[in-house]
């Protein structure tokens, strides 16, 4: 009785999602039906890995910055697969002022490699994927970070929410955006390790 209940409750949160959570391809379930969607005023393709999509968007030049000072380069163009939770620079421009131009530092590289590396999980998790997880967990996935850390995420209505160690929650509002080293789900908060 109990699988049959996780399987209608998988069933629900699909067909919740399927219609979408918005203009673009935002919805968590519906995600093919867009081949190359757009992100940042950019086609985003399967075809090209994480980096080489992410510095064609324009809604994403200090999450690409933060990564080249990071020198998480490499590591994001290997093979992965990774699931990437990507701030947006109105997410960055969020933080308190200096935060960002601080983080850039030389001196502070180890501190802005854990918060970037806190923004990714080690494997492929599509939306399909991110909702059976959510729905097994009885309505939250713990998600394991690269950093060591863990993220939450839950559905609040048709949207995914993931909530950092700090109590913050960023909202996927674009989702399923595929990559040939994994997917990139863009969020609207940057997501801060405990």
């Amino acid at each position: 009785m109990k699988k049959l209940m996780i399987a209608v409750g998988v069933s629900v949160l699909l067909s919740a999602c399927a219609g979408g959570m918005g203009a673009g391809n935002t919805g968590m379930a519906g995600a093919t039906a867009m081949a190359n969607p757009m992100v940042g005023g950019a086609a985003m393709y399967p075809t090209k890995d994480i980096v080489d999509n992410a510095v064609n968007s324009k809604d994403h030049t200090t999450l690409v910055a933060a990564v080249k000072a990071a020198g998480l380069v490499d590591t994001l163009k290997s093979p992965g697969p990774f699931t990437v939770f990507a701030p947006t620079n109105e997410a960055f421009a969020a933080l308190p002022p200096g935060t960002v131009d601080t983080l850039l530092k030389p001196e502070n590289k180890s501190t802005l490699t854990k918060v970037l590396t806190y923004h990714v999980v080690p494997g492929k998790m599509d939306g399909p994927a991110l909702m059976s997880a959510i729905a097994a967990g009885g309505g939250k996935a713990m998600l394991k970070t690269a950093s060591g850390g863990t993220l939450t995420a839950t559905m609040s209505g048709s949207k995914v929410m993931v909530t950092d160690a700090k109590g913050g929650t960023a909202t996927v509002s674009i989702a399923n955006v595929y990559q040939s080293n994994g997917v990139i789900h863009v969020v609207d908060k940057v997501l801060l390790p405990g």
